[in-house]
């Protein structure tokens, strides 16, 4: 699987990638220093719309980590508009989650599987990569999970 192009994988997955989103306040998208590329937080969509809740409340780990699936999908779109081939990608160095949920909620690194699952499918070895995941009070627009990438690219 090291030679994988990343685009037949997706398609393999039946994912096609939505168009990269735009900013909603003051920053950019992505951002690149050097051969590391960083991207923005992103937050949970359904359906077009914001995938709003609290782990532990009013959603289930399951659906938590359905939510961190599709922002990983999303965030490939936007390292895609980035990069321009995301067959460029070395290596996916690093995933940030925030899990907005309860005090009593442990369960923040289940819910980062389902974007971390996602990056290793698409990637093969090149997706493994660290990882933090917390627990937070709040995210912005009452987002269930929030997620930034770092990559590594040619």
């Amino acid at each position: 699987m090291a030679d994988i192009n990343v685009y037949d994988r997706l398609k393999e997955l039946g994912i096609e990638l939505p168009t990269a989103g735009a900013p909603a306040a003051a920053y950019v998208m992505s951002a690149q220093s050097g051969n590391t590329v960083y991207l923005s937080g992103h937050i949970a969509k359904k359906d077009g719309k914001v995938w709003a809740g609290k782990l532990g409340d009013s959603l289930s780990t399951e659906e938590g980590k359905a939510a961190a699936r599709s922002i990983a999908i999303d965030l490939l779109a936007t390292l895609h508009a980035h990069v321009g081939d995301l067959n460029k990608v070395k290596r996916i160095v690093k995933l940030m989650s925030l899990v907005n949920s309860t005090l009593d909620f442990t369960e923040q690194h289940i819910v980062t599987n389902g974007a971390s699952e996602l990056i290793a499918d698409v990637f093969g070895e090149k997706g493994k990569h660290a990882r933090s995941a917390f627990g937070v009070a709040q995210i912005p627009l009452g987002a269930c999970v929030e997620i930034e990438l770092i990559a590594e690219v040619e």
